[in-house]
């Protein structure tokens, strides 16, 4: 199989790829055959925006067990009792999940496994962007680092014993875990690459750049997967990127001032995909992709290289670094132990 670091790098401008995927690209929907009676999906922040499209449609596609991994149950009931009133006779729960605190990462990860008979599908779509510099109290991490990156991180290997032991069957595709990615990481600049150690270089106010460091800490994932892949077989569990492109009406940064809120708006107005389009992404990734997409990175329902840097001599270096950073920073969890496990058969 053909994964996106065997691929050679991209050599598109970042304005093609813009393009292509907001005007060019066409999406891949499932088969009208496709049912999911009897399988159970995860769908994280998926009270609002492209996470609750997805589970939609997820639950369009008949199936039969479906869990919110919310950060307020009450907002994740209100959209469970939406998404049950569209007909389904799925059954739908909410589970407390904040992605800002490693021990709620780790009990929601306890509670899959202890509760749950059959696990097919994780969308891992939780995720911000924060304008002003903010810290998690408890860890003292940049809020979009720790959210984006390091607790979805931990949430991903905590998860893979579970969704290996309680996938399907063997003889029948594996579990899928879909991380939700941006093709802005291929535009992004990573100013602090050089940084050693690289990690708490994220966490420097007085070097806080709202637009990279979200194009950072999203092509830290790239990283991470890229070395994942040594660890997880794609017989036991696919594990990929999907990237939905830009999309109007989601509420990714909800915290934005006015006037950038509206310009937002009005850019998604006149360039976004809608926000079915862009979460068919996610469904494309968890049900139309097989075992060959393990360890990618998807755009436009495509494997797509990663970013150009991890094909460097730099990126090689920069990427080891941010593998080992993490597997120290998440040592707490017994992160290294779970990998070894994955690795052995």
């Amino acid at each position: 199989m053909v994964g996106s670091r065997d691929l050679p790098p991209s050599t598109r401008s970042f304005g093609h790829v813009f393009y292509h995927n907001q005007f060019k690209a066409k999406p891949n929907w499932p088969s009208p055959n496709e049912n999911l009676s009897g399988k159970t999906a995860i769908v994280t922040g998926g009270n609002t925006g492209l996470g609750y499209e997805a589970a939609s449609q997820l639950l369009d596609l008949k199936l039969s067990y479906l869990i919110l991994g919310c950060r307020s149950l009450e907002r994740g009931e209100a959209a469970a009792t939406e998404l049950r009133q569209r007909g389904s006779k799925a059954k739908i729960e909410v589970w407390l999940l904040d992605m800002a605190s490693y021990e709620s990462v780790r009990k929601f990860a306890q509670r899959v496994d202890s509760q749950l008979e059959r696990i097919d599908f994780v969308l891992l779509n939780a995720g911000l962007i924060r304008l002003q510099f903010t810290t998690v109290p408890s860890t003292g991490h940049e809020e979009g680092l720790q959210v984006n990156y390091l607790s979805t991180m931990l949430l991903t290997i905590l998860l893979l014993p579970t969704l290996k032991a309680k996938g399907p069957p063997r003889g029948q595709e594996p579990a899928h875990l879909t991380i939700v990615s941006a093709a802005l990481t291929l535009a992004a600049k990573f100013p602090n690459r050089d940084a050693n150690p690289l990690l708490p270089s994220f966490d420097d106010a007085k070097t806080f750049d709202a637009q990279e460091h979200y194009h950072s800490n999203k092509l830290l994932a790239h990283m991470f997967l890229w070395k994942l892949v040594d660890y997880v077989s794609a017989e036991d569990v696919v594990v990929n990127l999907a990237d939905p492109a830009w999309c109007k009406g989601t509420e990714l940064a909800r915290d934005a001032p006015g006037a950038i809120k509206v310009a937002g708006k009005v850019f998604g107005a006149l360039t976004g995909r809608t926000q079915r389009v862009g979460a068919s992404c996610f469904v494309d990734a968890l049900v139309n992709k097989g075992k060959e997409s393990h360890g990618c990175f998807l755009m436009s329902w495509e494997i797509h290289p990663f970013a150009s840097l991890l094909y460097t001599p730099e990126g090689k270096i920069v990427t080891q670094r941010v593998w080992d950073e993490t597997l120290a920073e998440l040592d707490f969890a017994g992160v290294r132990a779970i990998l070894d496990s994955m690795k052995s058969r």
